[in-house]
């Protein structure tokens, strides 16, 4: 079932996610669900509070950017409570964007590196490094687990510049390619 994207503004987005104990939460159906809703808006990452659940789950899925980021092919993953263990002193800067904040991309400065342990769909312990591209979209989506979101992490001057495109997001003056809810 595809499910509304919750926008900025939305409290769930800033709310500290509680860890998935399994068998309290359908995570196949789960899952299947923010599959599906990830597919109908076209994006490469989505995170459990971006659905209105406050739980430490996110899914990628960089098949699509394979051709531009050919390590992204096969790149599609379910993370359950996930922790960043490790990051590289090395960063890379990029533009990002959010199904939660539409119509705004800016530039992130990320670590360029990163280790992750995490529990797949089938509650099963992994600890995986990351780079580049890859490393760039499971942080974005562990940001959302832990309250935050992309503009947090720009300049003040560009937190200035976006602010008006936010306050418009926040009170439901946007529009959005895919179901949202705001």
């Amino acid at each position: 079932m595809i499910l509304p994207i919750y926008l900025y503004g939305q409290a769930v987005l800033r709310k500290p996610t509680e860890e998935v104990e399994q068998g309290t939460v359908d995570i196949k159906q789960l899952v299947a669900d923010m599959q599906e809703t990830l597919t109908a808006a076209e994006g490469c990452g989505l995170a459990a509070p971006q659905i209105g659940k406050s739980l430490r789950l996110f899914i990628v899925d960089g098949t699509e950017l394979g051709e531009d980021y050919p390590e992204c092919v096969d790149f599609k993953q379910v993370f359950i409570n996930p922790e960043i263990i490790d990051a590289s002193d090395e960063t890379v800067s990029y533009s990002e964007g959010c199904l939660s904040l539409p119509g705004i991309s800016e530039n992130v400065v990320r670590p360029k590196t990163i280790t992750i342990r995490y529990q797949d769909a089938d509650f099963k312990w992994h600890e995986e490094t990351f780079t580049d591209f890859k490393a760039r979209i499971v942080q974005h989506e562990y940001d959302h687990l832990e309250a935050h979101v992309f503009t947090d992490r720009i300049s003040p001057i560009r937190k200035q510049f976006v602010k008006g495109k936010l306050t418009n997001i926040a009170k439901g003056k946007t529009v959005a390619r895919y179901k949202y809810k705001h």
